[in-house]
């Protein structure tokens, strides 16, 4: 029978962790009943350097229910996409198969029991996707959609409506685990591993409790991540754009000419401003865009740890990593 873990990247999350154990734990222990998982199968909380109680919550839970809670305590803040990644490679040697989810526990849990099914049907990866957006501001809900399709323009598969909720076989984590970049967009990466792979969908909840570690400060970062991380369109945007500023400055010329040569010479210094602020900004941007290219190759070429464990609760007791 298969050993599943649920890993659960938390950061701040005091208010939520003890209700996000309890669900989890009875998640776990409705599949154990049922024969679908194997009775050693448990939840991984990864501690993202939080400055709350979040860590010693985990040590209580573990403390508590030994086999059925462990952790993982990163040495510092790293973010979401870094500690799931530490959650998920830990993970890999110790289970068969793998549930990421967030512990605010607004992805509904049910649907985990359908995911199991559908790995036993032969699938690898199984995503969870929503349904719908209504529980969402306006404000969020069409950014959301903007960013699903402009990632899609750029070339990025990348599956709709689909955060980081998702079961991942051993094999599909192991793969994962070659990819040794700095700049991880797993929603992005996921899909690029190629095995068979389904979904299932939910309706999302509100959040428990706390508040949301994804302002839109965040939300935009990690899109922009996304894209430069899978993309390289936007420079080809900017060379396209290049080339049609070049036109249209020879038809500018092409009509000065004339008209300096008819006689109808009309002061053109307004024009000539926009113009130059405009080439400006161009150029600025460019540059800029270019800079984030360059600075990413800067950040993987150094090829720094992308988070350190500081310790690790397991079944089989504590170790300091």
């Amino acid at each position: 029978m298969d050993k599943l873990a649920i890993v659960v990247p938390c950061y701040n999350e005091e208010e939520v962790l003890k209700i996000a154990s309890l669900t989890l734990r009875d998640v776990l222990e409705d599949l154990i009943h049922k024969g679908k998982i194997s009775d050693d199968s448990y939840i991984l909380f990864v501690n993202d350097g939080s400055t709350d109680r979040t860590w010693e919550l985990i040590e209580e839970e573990h403390a508590a229910y030994p086999t059925r809670v462990c952790g993982v305590k990163l040495a510092g803040n790293v973010g979401h996409q870094f500690a799931l990644t530490a959650g998920l490679i830990t993970a890999k040697d110790m289970s068969d198969v793998t549930i990421s989810i967030d512990a605010d526990m607004q992805d509904d849990v049910t649907v985990i029991e359908e995911m199991i099914d559908k790995f036993h049907a032969g699938c690898d990866v199984v995503y969870g996707v929503r349904k719908e957006r209504k529980t969402d501001t306006f404000f969020k809900r069409t950014t959301a959609q903007a960013f699903y399709k402009f990632m899609n323009l750029m070339g990025v598969k990348t599956i709709y409506n689909h955060a980081d909720f998702r079961l991942m076989s051993r094999r599909a984590v192991e793969e994962f685990s070659k990819y040794k970049e700095t700049n991880l967009f797993l929603r992005g990466m996921i899909p690029l591993i190629g095995y068979r792979t389904d979904s299932v969908y939910y309706d999302r909840k509100e959040r428990v409790a706390g508040e949301s570690k994804y302002p839109f400060k965040k939300m935009l970062a990690l899109a922009f991540n996304g894209i430069s991380s899978f993309s390289i369109k936007p420079i080809s945007m900017i060379l396209g754009s290049g080339i049609m500023i070049i036109f249209l400055s020879i038809l500018a010329a092409i009509y000065a000419l004339l008209s300096y040569f008819m006689g109808h010479v009309v002061p053109g210094w307004t024009s000539l401003i926009l113009s130059i602020w405009f080439l400006g900004g161009m150029q600025l941007i460019a540059i800029g865009l270019v800079g984030q290219y360059i600075g990413k190759i800067y950040l993987e070429v150094k090829g720094r740890p992308r988070y350190n464990i500081e310790k690790i609760l397991t079944g089989s007791g504590t170790k300091d990593a």
